[in-house]
């Protein structure tokens, strides 16, 4: 139009509903209006839009071009990395990068991040020559050790019930397990069993448990109950506004599903990640369940419901550096000194350790029952059989009126200092 016929530009302000000098304005600042519109790539853009730094901004951008010239991955999730190791090397107080961020910056650039090439082949599982040559140093690039997950499968048994439950003798349960790469975060158990409705869980407040239950027949996991975990995972990382990596082992019950936060990767069958952080778990829930036995409780076996809550602590006992060591093991941190997998036996060996304490724990907690009292005036002292009935009080009101699951790792710690307090 500013090519064409003269207009005056009072009528051009009629026209398009503007004041006369702000069309003064654009006519002055064509070239630079219409560089800047060219130069940003998308015709239906109609304002200008920049983000609060605009060095960083540069930089990433230089980043991406030169990447996709390249031909190298230049993903999302990549650049929110990337982003983060700039602001925390220029000393920047910006919050973290987002996946809100992500897209603000993508829509200023006209940039689509589209999954990269080598993302295709995620649903089959690769060769063991083609993942240590191609795919782990991939994804080794594109993802921070706190943005790469494993997930496996491990079965456990639940002692004997006692008469009247609804548990039967050594029922099996089935563990989800989940954890990142340096340890840092470890996803609340998922517990599929056989009782679809297990008496000693009615009341409880599941929602707010440090662990969840599924049912199943043979207490396996099966292809639905997989993808709900898999969704409710997704979601919790689009909350939080993380771009994680799913490492798994190709299974029937492991459908492969597109998600928005999460992107799955199946690994060679070799590629046992999960078996030492299943291991030590097992090594631990062994060694609380016989401490259970061994105290005074008075409540004969143990419940599924017991059970549930002596695999989160064991799950908690889980140590950061041993989830790391097992990456390290599997070619995940190629620079550090990769430990000999042998969790299975050194576990053996100190769970006997154990077992010879808690005997000893045994004998002294059937040598003091009942007996201790306060010599001279006084309230008596409660005998450890009051003592573990008032702690499970305590736990079932935490059962019925917890508001987060993280209350019941107070209580953990709780019953821990007891048993110390009992045991010396």
């Amino acid at each position: 139009m500013l090519e064409g016929p003269k207009v005056s530009q009072s009528e051009l302000a009629k026209r398009f509903g503007v004041s006369q000098p702000q069309i003064c304005r654009i006519i002055k600042n064509k070239e630079r209006i219409l560089s800047e519109w060219h130069r940003s790539g998308d015709p239906e853009r109609k304002r200008k839009r920049e983000g609060k730094d605009a060095a960083l901004e540069a930089t990433l951008l230089h980043w991406v071009e030169g990447a996709r010239a390249a031909d190298l991955p230049a993903g999302g999730p990549l650049l929110q990395l990337n982003a983060k190791r700039l602001t925390e090397a220029l000393g920047r107080p910006e919050p973290q990068p987002s996946g809100g961020w992500r897209a603000r910056f993508g829509a200023r650039h006209n940039l689509a991040f589209k999954k990269p090439p080598a993302e295709k082949g995620d649903a089959e599982q690769p060769t063991a020559e083609h993942w240590a040559g191609a795919v782990l140093p991939g994804l080794l690039h594109a993802y921070a050790p706190s943005e790469i997950y494993v997930c496996g499968e491990t079965g456990v048994l639940v002692p004997a019930g006692s008469p009247g439950e609804a548990e039967s003798a050594g029922d099996r349960l089935t563990l989800l397990l989940c954890a990142n790469a340096d340890g840092s975060e470890k996803a609340p158990l998922r517990a599929v069993g056989e009782s679809s409705r297990p008496r000693c869980l009615c009341g409880v407040n599941l929602g707010q448990m440090p662990w969840s239950y599924r049912a199943s027949s043979m207490a396996g996991v099966t292809a639905p109950l997989f993808a709900e975990w898999l969704r409710e995972f997704d979601e919790g990382m689009r909350q939080r506004g993380k771009s994680v990596l799913l490492l798994l082992a190709k299974h029937e019950a492991h459908p492969y599903l597109q998600l928005s936060n999460v992107r799955m990767v199946f690994v060679p069958p070799a590629t046992a990640l999960d078996r030492g952080i299943a291991s030590d778990l097992k090594g631990h829930y062994r060694r609380r369940l016989l401490r259970w036995l061994s105290a005074e409780r008075g409540v004969g076996q143990p419940t599924l419901l017991d059970a549930l809550h002596v695999l989160a602590q064991a799950w908690g006992d889980v140590r950061p550096g041993l989830i790391a060591s097992c990456f390290r093991a599997a070619g995940f941190r190629p620079d550090a000194e990769a430990p000999a997998l042998t969790l299975a036996p050194g576990l053996l060996g100190r769970e006997q350790l154990m077992d010879k304490e808690l005997e000893h724990d045994r004998e002294l907690a059937d040598g003091d029952k009942g007996t201790a009292q306060d010599e001279d005036t006084g309230e008596p002292c409660p005998s450890e059989r009051e003592v573990w009935a008032s702690l499970a009080t305590l736990r079932r009101y935490l059962e019925c009126r917890a508001t987060s699951p993280d209350l019941f790792q107070a209580f953990y710690e709780l019953e821990d200092v007891v048993h110390m307090v009992s045991a010396s």
